[in-house]
């Protein structure tokens, strides 16, 4: 009797033993998922959290760059609000982005729209639509600033050739900025398209047979099936180009350099100059918290706008 006790204790004592040791490993192992997700956390924190603590911190001061640094409160957002020349680029800023991100949705969803088709060659035309997203925007803005030139650009030559006005494609106020948006649409045209791609390649084919059966004609069919279950790409495409549209500079400072007569200097452009041209960086930075809040109401907004369209089309 007492032997077979103690072997009841002893095994009992064992499977305490093992289960307190295999709630050990499975403490020792909770933190692992923790050190792969460190390099993200470090990298947030140090490349996106901590410059814009830095830019909030930097427009509250006056600073040439050379000189210390003087704390002069909010008077760089009152300067800015006081500034034509912030209204004036914060208004061609937007110009710029709706004539950029607008076209780009329309054109990159068409080409989708056409490419989803299967056809002989269509894996090519997808390869080479993406192409140019692949370039570097310097290198695609002096090539193109190549083609626009009014004397021995490709185009304008094209154009005399055909006895056809040559117009001053970068050298217009009334034509720099819709040039240089061109620009941006053709290079960012393949790469979104790829996304629509994708979104149209989910939606079930018995949904078009359906409604063909049903009498429903092709834009019948895109505006009643391709357009409500594709908002969710929508909703990405729209957010990142409108991102990248309020962030524009590289094109903008190759193929214009804000010019002519400032009709091309978006707020990025103004921030550069700021900084480094007129050397008064917390004015600049204070620009910088500007345009950051902008982008996020404008995200905002679009967020808001989408949710509630694709809840209606759920419903």
């Amino acid at each position: 009797m007492a032997e077979d006790l103690y072997q009841t204790t002893g095994g009992t004592t064992a499977l305490h033993t093992r289960a307190a040791s295999s709630r050990a490993r499975r403490g020792n192992r909770a933190f692992v998922p923790y050190l792969y997700l460190l390099p993200t956390v470090l990298g947030t924190v140090i490349f996106i959290i901590l410059p814009i603590a830095g830019g909030l911190a930097l427009s509250l001061f006056h600073w040439n760059i050379i000189g210390p640094l003087q704390f002069v409160g909010l008077r760089n957002f009152s300067t800015m609000f006081g500034d034509p020349q912030f209204w004036h680029s914060l208004e061609v800023t937007i110009e710029y982005v709706i004539l950029s991100v607008i076209p780009l949705i329309i054109a990159s969803l068409g080409l989708a729209v056409l490419l989803s088709r299967k056809f002989p060659g269509a894996s090519a035309f997808r390869t080479l639509a993406v192409l140019p997203y692949l370039a570097t925007p310097v290198a695609i803005s002096v090539i193109w600033e190549w083609i626009f030139d009014p004397q021995s650009g490709a185009i304008n030559s094209a154009l005399r050739f055909a006895h056809l006005p040559a117009p001053a494609w970068l050298t217009s106020p009334g034509l720099a900025l819709p040039t240089v948006a061109l620009v941006s649409v053709w290079q960012a045209l393949g790469y979104n398209m790829l996304f629509f791609l994708a979104g149209l390649q989910g939606i079930p084919s018995g949904l078009y047979e359906a409604a063909a059966i049903d009498g429903a004609g092709a834009w019948k069919r895109f505006f009643k099936i391709t357009l409500p279950l594709i908002r969710p790409t929508m909703l990405f495409v729209t957010v990142v180009n409108l991102i990248a549209g309020f962030q524009t500079f590289d094109t903008i400072y190759i193929m214009t350099n804000g010019g002519p007569g400032n009709a091309t200097s978006v707020m990025n452009f103004s921030i550069y100059q700021n900084a480094f041209e007129f050397y008064n960086v917390g004015y600049a930075a204070a620009i910088t918290v500007a345009l950051t809040f902008i982008i996020l109401i404008v995200t905002a907004g679009q967020f808001l706008y989408y949710r509630n369209r694709i809840v209606y089309d759920l419903g």
